[in-house]
């Protein structure tokens, strides 16, 4: 099997707001979008999609019950948490030193979405 691409995808009740915080919030690109319920946003070679639905997603259940969240890693970890820092972000958790060699810190998107920044070293 040669994977080419993989993907997630977040399911918004309001897209525009997804986007406004993917890119002005966090500093993703807008990748693309499809009309007026689907989009991607992305950093460099990795790409998120975004999907307009009428519900929120039922799979916030376990992302609050922390079985599921996105995990970036970057290389500029203070910057990013100084930006988040100062937006209307929802910080879940301070920046913090891992015993395993990770600072990170970790925040929730408009629909709830759990998402770690992550720095080595």
């Amino acid at each position: 099997m040669n994977v080419k691409a993989l993907v997630p995808q977040l399911r918004t009740t309001d897209l525009e707001g997804a986007i406004t915080f993917y890119t002005q919030v966090l500093g993703f690109d807008l990748a693309f979008r499809y009309e007026d319920f689907y989009a991607g946003v992305s950093a460099g070679e990795f790409v998120l999609h975004l999907k307009l639905s009428d519900t929120a997603d039922p799979s916030i259940r376990f992302v609050r019950g922390k079985h599921l969240h996105l995990h970036i890693t970057i290389d500029d970890l203070d910057a990013m948490f100084e930006r988040v820092k100062t937006s209307d972000v929802t910080i879940v958790e301070e920046m913090t030193e891992r015993p395993w060699g990770l600072r990170e810190f970790v925040i929730e998107d408009l629909d709830g979405h759990t998402i770690y920044f992550a720095q080595e070293g």
